[in-house]
C-alpha cells in the first residue's frame, strides 16, 4: 500500500537550547525537515527552516488552555499540515538524597519528565497519525541503571522508557514511537562540570569500554533514524547508546 508523502515534514523538538537539543535541531534541519523548537528559555536565533517558540512545560502539563494555545501556535507555523516528527527531549535532573527530596522537586521532575511527554505526544497524535510519523523519548541509562541523589530523575526516567514500550498497545500501528537511553554524553553542561576536574573526565571517559563519552550528533543522528521509514519495524523500542557502559560492574578490583 502506497502513502501519500507530504510535501514538507516539519519535527518538533522540545529542550531545544540544550546540549543535545541543539543537535537535534542541526540533524533534523540538515536531513531536510523543518524545525519547531521549544524551550523553556528565549532564543533570538535565526537558523534557515527553525521556528523557535518558547514553551514552559510545567504550565503546559498543569494548564489546558496554554497547551491548546501551543497547539494552534504549531498548527499555524505549520500552515495546517502539522508535525511528523515528535522529539521528547526536554528534562530536568534535580539531585536530591531520598531523606530531603522535596514535594515541589519531586512533582517537577515528573511533570517535566514524564507528564509533559505524555501530554504532549496526546495532543499531536491526530497529526502525528495523518502524517504517518513517529515519537522519539529520550529517555536515559537511568532509566535501568543509577547512583546516589538521582532517585527523582532516575524514576522518571524509567517511567518514560516503560511509558514508550505501553503507549504501542494503544497506537498500535498508527504511529511509531521509540526511546533512547544515553549514558554520559559530552555536553557543554557535563563539561562545565569537570572543568579542572581532567583527571576525573578521563576516569568518566575510561569507565565506558569504548574509551569516550557520546557525543550530542550521535544521539541526534539516532533520533533521525528512528523517526525515518528505513526504522520502519522498529516500534516501542528503548535503545541503548551507552557506550557499552550498561553492561559494566563499578568493582574496586
Amino acid at each position: 500500500m502506497q502513502h501519500t508523502r507530504i510535501h514538507k515534514k516539519w519535527a518538533l523538538v522540545t529542550g531545544a537550547l540544550g546540549g543535545i537539543g541543539q543537535a537535534l535541531v542541526k540533524e533534523f534541519a540538515d536531513e531536510g525537515y523543518h524545525v519547531i523548537a521549544t524551550d523553556i528559555k528565549v532564543s533570538n536565533d535565526k537558523i534557515d527552516n527553525v521556528y523557535f517558540l518558547q514553551l514552559d512545560l510545567e504550565k503546559f502539563v498543569v494548564n489546558e488552555l496554554y497547551a491548546t494555545e501551543f497547539y494552534q501556535k504549531v498548527k499555524e507555523i505549520t500552515n495546517g499540515t502539522g508535525i511528523s516528527s515528535l522529539v521528547n527531549n526536554a528534562a530536568i535532573q534535580i539531585l536530591a538524597d531520598t531523606s530531603s527530596l522535596t514535594r515541589e522537586q519531586w512533582n517537577t521532575s515528573f511533570n517535566v519528565n514524564l507528564s509533559a511527554p505524555f501530554f504532549m505526544s496526546q495532543l499531536f497524535l491526530d497529526d502525528l497519525t495523518t502524517n504517518i510519523g513517529s515519537i522519539v523519548n529520550i529517555s536515559s541509562i537511568h532509566a535501568t541503571q543509577t547512583k546516589k541523589e538521582f532517585v527523582a530523575y532516575a524514576t522518571t526516567k524509567a517511567a518514560l522508557s516503560s511509558m514508550t514500550r505501553n503507549m504501542v498497545l494503544d497506537i498500535g500501528s498508527k504511529i511509531r514511537i521509540n526511546a533512547i537511553e544515553p549514558a554520559a554524553i559530552a555536553t557543554e553542561m557535563l563539561k562545565a562540570g569537570f572543568d579542572g576536574k581532567e583527571e576525573q573526565y578521563k576516569k568518566l571517559e575510561m569507565f565506558h569500554p569504548l574509551g569516550r563519552v557520546g557525543t550530542p550528533t550521535e544521539v541526534a543522528k539516532l533520533a533521525v533514524f528512528l523517526s525515518s521509514e528505513s526504522a520502519g519495524f522498529v516500534q516501542g523500542a528503548c535503545i541503548s547508546a551507552s557506550g557499552g557502559i550498561q553492561g559494566c560492574l563499578s568493582d574496586p578490583s
